[in-house]
């Protein structure tokens, strides 16, 4: 009987074309969630078959054979041998590159012999073509024993007879092969008819799979000691069988692709990819495109998302005070506008990064590009522990770590994915900005070296490189202490240069951004409140004195000291609050840095942003509204006085806040997307304490330097 709803699994190697064909069959009806217990995307959706039959699509994650190594081809592995408890699929589409038929044959073979229903779809028919490579379909389905359709996603052809063919499929009309791609059998006879004793309805190579991975299959452990006998009992060398079998699969391929495909001189003039490659990827030209290519991606983060980013701001202002003059002034619209609303605030305000960002990246992963990005820089980022493909969320960082942290997924290797993890917020994300303004303009003087290099400029880029080499130095040291045990193998194929999807970008970027708000937004809340709850909430009756003392005041105060009185009440209640203790308690701790007890409250209301800092400052030295801006601000800031007449903000300590903003995780949007990432809260407490301790002491020699 046919079920009223299908699942289809869509597999096959990285760039063969399979996120093409799930668009094309899924349109905007596409959900993006995780797959249980894995930080690995799971994308489903939902098409129409014919006669009105609904089926849901499951795009498994890119992977080359059955053989897995990295998280991703666990999932897609564990899904295809029926091990996964959640996900069952009716049938399989296997999409193959025709440019590439030898290589994606190899794991089109693998499937078929797992019995279960499949479809191979063809894609890049037309590369193929320019390529002069000539593909019998008819024949090609004869060897191989499934249907075969050629199908191009990006001109919407194809498509009715791949669903024609599912339908089909579905119906029995196209049965799986009686006969093996290749004898399996042959490969352990004993072993495999063991196994089969214990799994009567599994295929010859379903079983061997059983003898090699039956550890990481949902089995009881009765049944574990059996297969781990049977492999005893009949001396199975995993090893062995893996190379002679896919030896004898290369073997037949080769015969197939002899009767089925025509392929040109190899001799031939290379293709347009091949000439541009020359250019791209040359030893020194390549670096400098590379820098040009990147440099215009973090620009065009920064200045396509400030508006954007700014309208947010803007209007949740507005709503603020929109609120403000209408709700009473009480304890629960103060959490309303301080607490919730600021908490969203500072949840939507990075939406435009992380859609601009992932729609820039989108662009150039569907180029071609990305993968020649990875080529370059593997050289430097593999002598500190990473990889090539680190260097996307490393730049990314530049603009802001939360997107460049979700950009990391990418990287296969646990390890290195965990050391661009950590690392990444050690780049002078835009938040930082703000902060070093301000600073450098309060301590640095506004001198040119030889008559055109601003110092001021210079110590801004300093700040930044600074940020980068760290990163390399941490990510250095952190190699030895992750005992990941997990090889590292940079294995990349350049895919040809296309014309972007303009129609994925789009999805992409919402699906991305949705995840961010409904998933790191929930923690971003949490800790939201609970500095609201800190910075309006003090011990005892001290709030309510520090209200008293100042009503009085306001009451008794000219219309002209009433908006500076307000400053002043405002400041004193920070003081008053549980944040503002915590300030005045950690003081003996950060005046080794140079640092008061204000400048204390602002490392603590800047962890939920490091801009943050400057608003605080504003408030704490009673900046008023007419006031002009930063610049007043400085003023204020550099008349503040110690206790004993000394200047708080002098060269000493003004370097030293600097190199604090630049190595401290001030961040909690990152702390929370960090924590999703890893689904752990080890890494986000390592991360936090070890940034802390970095600022902390390189703060404290920069200022005994300058002092």
């Amino acid at each position: 009987m046919v079920k009223s709803r299908l699942h289809i699994a869509l597999v096959g190697n990285p760039n063969s074309g399979k996120s093409s064909l799930f668009n094309c069959l899924t349109g905007l009806k596409q959900h993006v969630g995780n797959f249980p217990g894995v930080t690995v995307d799971k994308k489903t959706g939902g098409t129409l078959l014919e006669n009105g039959k609904t089926a849901e699509i499951i795009d498994l994650p890119g992977t080359y054979s059955l053989y897995p190594k990295r998280m991703d081809e666990w999932v897609s592995y564990k899904i295809l041998l029926n091990q996964d408890d959640e996900i069952k699929a009716d049938v399989v589409v296997v999409v193959a590159d025709a440019s590439n038929l030898k290589r994606n044959l190899l794991f089109c073979s693998q499937i078929i012999d797992l019995k279960v229903p499949v479809v191979i779809a063809l894609t890049m028919m037309d590369l193929a073509k320019r390529k002069g490579i000539k593909i019998d379909l008819a024949e090609l389905e004869r060897e191989m024993g499934v249907p075969v359709v050629a199908v191009n996603p990006r001109k919407n052809k194809g498509i009715v007879e791949l669903k024609r063919a599912i339908n089909l499929t579905v119906q029995q009309s196209y049965k799986p092969p009686i006969r093996d791609f290749i004898d399996n059998k042959a490969l352990a006879s004993g072993a495999i008819e063991e196994v089969k004793t214990f799994f009567p309805e599994i295929s010859d190579y379903n079983a061997i799979h059983y003898l090699i991975n039956h550890e990481s299959f949902t089995l009881d452990d009765e049944m574990q000691v059996k297969i781990e006998t049977a492999e005893q009992k009949n001396n199975f060398n995993p090893t062995k069988t893996q190379a002679e079998e896919i030896l004898q699969r290369y073997g037949r391929i080769k015969n197939i692709m002899q009767s089925a495909v025509a392929e040109p001189d190899p001799l031939q003039k290379t293709l347009f990819t091949e000439k541009l490659d020359n250019v791209l990827l040359h030893r020194r030209w390549g670096y400098l495109i590379l820098l040009g290519v990147l440099f215009l991606l973090f620009q065009s983060v920064f200045w396509l998302a400030q508006h954007p980013m700014d309208w947010i701001e803007l209007g949740f202002a507005k709503l603020s005070g929109s609120l403000s003059n209408v709700l009473p002034d009480s304890r629960w619209s103060d959490l309303l506008i301080n607490g919730v609303i600021a908490g969203l605030s500072g949840i939507l305000v990075f939406v435009p990064q992380i859609m601009i960002l992932f729609g820039l990246i989108t662009l150039l992963e569907d180029t071609g590009y990305m993968a020649r990005i990875s080529f370059l820089s593997d050289r430097l980022m593999r002598s500190v522990g990473l990889n090539g493909k680190s260097v996307m969320p490393m730049i990314s960082g530049f603009a802001c770590a939360v997107p460049a942290i979700m950009s990391a997924r990418n990287i296969e290797n646990r390890k290195e994915r965990l050391l661009t993890i950590l690392i990444t917020p050690l780049m002078s994300c835009s938040a930082r900005l703000p902060v070093y303004t301000i600073l450098i303009g309060l301590v640095i003087p506004n001198n040119y070296l030889f008559g055109f290099l601003g110092v001021q400029g210079l110590v801004m880029m300093g700040l930044y490189l600074l940020g980068l080499l760290m990163a390399l130095v941490v990510s250095y040291v952190a190699k030895w202490f992750i005992k990941i045990k997990e090889k590292s193998f940079f294995i990349l194929e350049l895919p040809s240069y296309r014309s972007p999807r303009w129609k994925n970008i789009i999805p992409t970027m919402i699906n991305k951004a949705r995840i961010f708000v409904f998933d790191a937004g929930k923690v971003i809340m949490v800790i939201s409140l609970i500095l609201w709850a800190l910075s309006s909430f003090g011990p005892g009756n001290s709030m309510q004195e520090v209200t008293q003392q100042y009503e009085q005041r306001i009451n008794s105060a000219s219309s002209e000291n009433i908006s500076l009185l307000n400053k002043e009440y405002q400041t004193a209640k920070l003081e008053a609050s549980y944040a503002g203790i915590l300030g005045k308690t950690i003081e003996p701790v950060i005046t080794p840095l140079g640092y008061d007890w204000k400048i204390g409250i602002a490392l603590i209301t800047s962890f939920a942003a490091r801009e943050v800092f400057v608003g605080t400052m504003a408030t704490l030295y009673s900046v008023g509204d007419d006031d002009e801006g930063g610049l007043v601000l400085k003023q204020k800031m550099k008349a503040a006085k110690r206790p004993d007449g000394t200047p708080v903000f002098n060269l000493a300590s003004g370097l030293s806040l600097m190199i604090f903003y630049v190595f401290a995780m001030q961040c909690m949007s990152t702390l929370a997307v960090v924590r999703r990432e890893t689904r752990s809260w080890k890494w986000p407490i390592i991360q936090l304490i070890y940034m802390t301790a970095l600022a902390y002491v390189m703060s404290w020699v920069v200022y005994q330097i300058f002092s």
